[in-house]
């Protein structure tokens, strides 16, 4: 059985191409960094008590507890702090800092996540400085997760914070 075959191009007799067996399809290029594996980033508490060992404990990352991370942790930064008021001014500080230049350099700011401070809306003067720190930076919400105030981070991460979920790799 013969395999060859002949293609003509064009109406007028003009060059010929002879293929003979199957063709190669040309290689698929190497999958990018991000689609190796899930993006690495480090937790910063702008405050104590902020909830950075909690989130790292449900989303994963490196938790950096009050500290910017080292030149080994990954440079990504997802500032946290509780919606409280003294937790709001923390993050606006934050903000300024990175704003300035005064962050250690090479660390990119991704995101701030504002846990919840306690179960229920928030009163509208904290509402409104929420508000500011959304015009600045992409803010990711956390609620009130009466298991992770006893002490069990082990659930999946709460439905409302399915964004925060996506962001970080740690889908339901």
């Amino acid at each position: 059985m013969r395999t060859d075959m002949h293609v003509q191009q064009g109406p007028a007799p003009g060059p010929e191409i002879w293929i003979r067996g199957p063709v190669a399809l040309p290689e698929e290029p190497p999958p990018s960094p991000a689609a190796v594996g899930p993006r690495r980033f480090s937790w910063v508490g702008v405050h104590g008590g902020a909830g950075v060992s909690t989130l790292a404990a449900v989303y994963g990352g490196h938790d950096c507890g009050r500290a910017w991370p080292g030149p080994a942790d990954p440079a990504s930064v997802l500032l946290v702090a509780r919606t409280h008021a003294a937790g709001l001014a923390a993050v606006r500080h934050a903000l300024e800092v990175f704003r300035r230049g005064e962050a250690p350099r090479g660390l990119d700011l991704d995101a701030v996540v504002l846990v919840a401070d306690a179960p229920g809306r928030l009163p509208r003067p904290l509402a409104e400085h929420v508000k500011a720190i959304e015009s600045a930076v992409d803010v990711y919400r956390v609620p009130w997760v009466p298991a992770w105030r006893l002490g069990d981070p082990s659930g999946p991460p709460p439905r409302e914070a399915a964004a925060l979920a996506r962001l970080t790799g740690r889908s339901r």
